[in-house]
């Protein structure tokens, strides 16, 4: 008689959380080489509001708990720590407008707005630890982190500074701009920013090269003249009636 094995099912590979560190921050201390920022930056992707870049250099002896990558925390999480940096660390921060950005692209409004921030630091570093692809125009030594908000403490304390900071702005904005929800969404393209920005047009906020931005422009614009070449039509008839 031949039995039946039942095979076991494979088991699922565990799923590995990195959390970021200050391991090269430390590194570059026992060599003697201090001040170290992190970098990072904020909203590259919304339709509306500036970009906004931290720099932060945290105090070895003194690392606020809990701090990551500024997406992976709540927003409650994220205030709290915010004031702790605050408290505990320097840091500079720096915005680079809609203006700017349809001006320079926005690559190139995020890496100016970086090297802003790390420039208003109170002390300047000797290493500059900037998350992503590009380095920034700074006359300390810059590393490029690619996912270095999940990795490099510091950059992960910049993160939140940076994040906190636009979406505070972010809702001002939204008292001087009613309708837009920017209290809610913070510039980026949600359906209800989409359908605001359909029904009432962009505001000088809003980043005028960019797709959905420029196609709304240009149906208001065309609202606009089909409006008047009724409102025209109607006076002249009028007259031809008079």
């Amino acid at each position: 008689m031949i039995r039946d094995v039942k095979k076991k099912a494979p088991a699922k590979p565990r799923k590995i959380v990195v959390a970021p560190s200050f391991t090269r921050e430390r590194a570059l201390l026992k060599k003697g080489i201090w001040p170290v920022a992190g970098c990072d930056e904020a909203g590259r992707g919304p339709l509306a509001g500036p970009v906004v870049a931290a720099a932060v250099v945290l105090d070895p002896n003194n690392i606020p708990k809990g701090l990551d990558d500024s997406k992976k925390l709540t927003e409650s999480k994220r205030e709290a720590l915010f004031e702790e940096i605050c408290a505990t660390a320097s840091f500079g921060v720096a915005y680079a407008s809609p203006v700017r950005i349809d001006r320079d692209n926005i690559l190139r409004a995020s890496l100016w707005a970086l090297a802003r921030a790390v420039a208003s630091l109170p002390d300047a570093p000797k290493h500059v630890f900037v998350d992503g692809r590009d380095k920034i125009d700074t006359t300390a030594d810059c590393e490029a982190v690619i996912g270095g908000d999940a990795l490099v403490l510091s950059i992960a304390a910049a993160s939140i500074i940076a994040k906190v900071s636009r979406d505070r702005l972010m809702c001002r904005l939204a008292e001087d701009c009613p309708g837009y929800g920017f209290e809610v969404h913070k510039g980026y393209g949600v359906p209800q920013h989409m359908a605001a920005l359909n029904e009432l047009g962009p505001t000088i906020h809003h980043r005028s090269l960019f797709a959905p931005v420029a196609a709304a422009r240009a149906r208001h614009q065309a609202s606009a003249r089909a409006a008047g070449l009724i409102e025209t039509q109607t006076i002249l008839d009028i007259e031809i009636s008079a």
